[in-house]
């Protein structure tokens, strides 16, 4: 009867290991689908940005998210993706939501969204401290991400909105990562201005000369974002 009842309570040696076998299985799946980076792509669609430049980034954009080694390092890290556009000071569109990319069918939809994408503004004014400080609310989302960073682009400087520096300040206290691509149609500029404000101090910014040569900027962007070769 002791026996009996013992045997009631505690569970047998068959049932511990399948317990255990269940939370190694758990623990296994969690290891497997965690995110190593969470990355906002965010394009600046302000009134310096005509038609075709508009063209330009979206569909190179788009290009290099289907680039086969992209797409192998973003399902490699785990990636989480989303893409802004943003321009004035109250005009910031989340236009591809946050997208855990585990797959390489994950890359795939996430370039044709891209691909897909109407421009969210015209004829609006340039308002870079707006658009981090929107990102930075984004991130409440992803809470499981190792690393926050924001992939932010632009080929002008501020007419409109708040201190660009403060904002970056802001996302630096926040543990986040902001890295840049300084479009300039002609010298250095913009690459000055996106160093000194813009970008924190474990970030980069890349110069792209002119909107055609965006596609190349941003391949090398997000490989060196997405691979931890900071710098």
């Amino acid at each position: 009867m002791i026996l009996a009842e013992t045997r009631k309570i505690c569970p047998s040696a068959q049932m511990l290991r399948s317990a255990l076998c269940s939370a190694l299985f758990l623990l296994g799946a969690q290891s497997v689908s965690a995110c190593d980076t969470a990355l906002i792509l965010t394009i600046d669609v302000s009134n310096s940005v005509d038609p075709g430049e508009w063209r330009l980034q979206r569909d190179g954009l788009a290009n290099v998210l289907r680039d086969p080694e992209i797409v192998a390092t973003m399902v490699e890290s785990q990636a989480a993706m989303m893409m802004i556009q943003w321009s004035d000071e109250d005009k910031q569109e989340v236009s591809i939501p946050w997208t855990h990319v585990n797959t390489e069918l994950d890359a795939v939809l996430f370039a044709q969204r891209a691909l897909g994408l109407e421009r969210a503004f015209v004829l609006s004014d340039t308002a870079p401290a707006e658009a981090i400080y929107f990102s930075l609310e984004q991130f409440a989302d992803v809470p499981d991400c190792l690393r926050k960073v924001i992939d932010i682009s632009g080929n002008g400087t501020p007419n409109a909105g708040a201190d660009t520096a403060a904002a970056r300040n802001t996302a630096e206290r926040q543990g986040v990562t902001i890295n840049g691509i300084a479009i300039e149609s002609m010298g250095i500029a913009i690459t000055n201005f996106y160093q000194r404000t813009v970008i924190t101090r474990d970030g980069f910014v890349l110069t792209a000369r002119r909107h055609i040569d965006y596609p190349r900027a941003i391949r090398q962007k997000i490989l060196r974002e997405l691979s931890r070769l900071l710098g």
